[in-house]
């Protein structure tokens, strides 16, 4: 089977081109690529280094080159280059960039790493994401948990912490509760007003393989009650009326990814904050 050459170059990170072509491979089955990453390409000198690696390494090999570059000189050089070999190349921000310039009536700056630029936003992000650490499983819950914007409830291992992570990055401040069968759920996180609760559940099955995996990679190989089937259907369906009682929504995580729980838990934030404003606005109207 052919291995497809995979050049994917950027002016910044290259997260954004990283995950498109993450997000595009997975939709063809059979297929092998060798990537190859050159990230902060700015000046023609850098891209003159990209090229002659190409030259060099891949000269008649099936190559594609993606790239996320906005500096129109770099461009032209990259577009030359691959027209004159016959490799297929493809802006991936370039489609992007020109419908928003023809709708906005503005040219873009075409600087390159603003999205990354250490403006307020960035810097709540970061504070976002020392929160989440901070407040995972209910630490630090009796000071500042009520300065949380999401609060997510969950038995063990419904990927709460990865979730909290994430949702962070999007700047989202996110704390983690969990819950626990037989114990009582703290009052003082029940009586906070301002952060949104959302529970997290998965399938007794799928609970107790992902928690086998967690106990193998710890070196615990004693089958327990934290194991046991019966106990798991038990914990998860204490826990479902504990959600329900206080009408909390729940995400079933059993088969969605992290990324899935986050985007369904930010579509519910936006609902949340939607509702609060219009209460304060009929509040302020009174």
């Amino acid at each position: 089977m052919s291995v497809f050459q995979l050049h994917m170059i950027s002016d910044s990170t290259g997260g954004t081109l990283n995950s498109v072509v993450k997000a595009c491979l997975a939709q063809f089955e059979g297929v092998k690529t060798e990537q190859h990453f050159w990230p902060l390409v700015r000046t023609q000198k850098q891209l003159q280094t990209v090229l002659e690696s190409l030259r060099q390494q891949h000269a008649g090999e099936s190559c594609l080159v993606l790239y996320t570059l906005v500096d129109d000189g770099l461009i032209q050089t990259l577009e030359k280059y691959c027209q004159a070999t016959g490799m297929p190349a493809l802006s991936i921000l370039q489609p992007v960039l020109q419908l928003m310039s023809g709708v906005f009536g503005k040219r873009s700056l075409a600087e390159p790493g603003l999205q990354h630029k250490l403006n307020a936003e960035y810097f709540a992000r970061m504070d976002a994401v020392d929160y989440a650490l901070h407040h995972d499983d209910g630490q630090k819950n009796d000071q500042d948990l009520g300065q949380a914007d999401v609060i997510l409830v969950g038995v063990s291992r419904t990927s709460k912490t990865p979730t909290c992570v994430y949702l962070a990055h999007r700047g989202v401040k996110a704390a983690n509760v969990p819950y626990v069968p037989g114990i009582p759920f703290p009052e003082r996180v029940l009586d906070l007003k301002k952060p949104l609760f959302v529970a997290l559940t998965a399938t007794p099955e799928r609970l107790i393989e992902v928690r086998r995996n967690r106990l193998k990679h710890l070196g615990q190989h004693r089958e327990t009650d934290y194991l046991d089937p019966e106990k798991v259907q038990a914990e998860t369906k204490e826990a479902r009326r504990f959600y329900t009682q206080h009408g909390w929504p729940v995400i079933d995580v059993t088969r969605r990814s992290v990324e899935e729980t986050a985007a369904e838990t930010l579509a519910l934030l936006e609902h949340h904050r939607e509702k609060i404003k219009e209460q304060n606005h009929k509040k302020d109207r009174a």
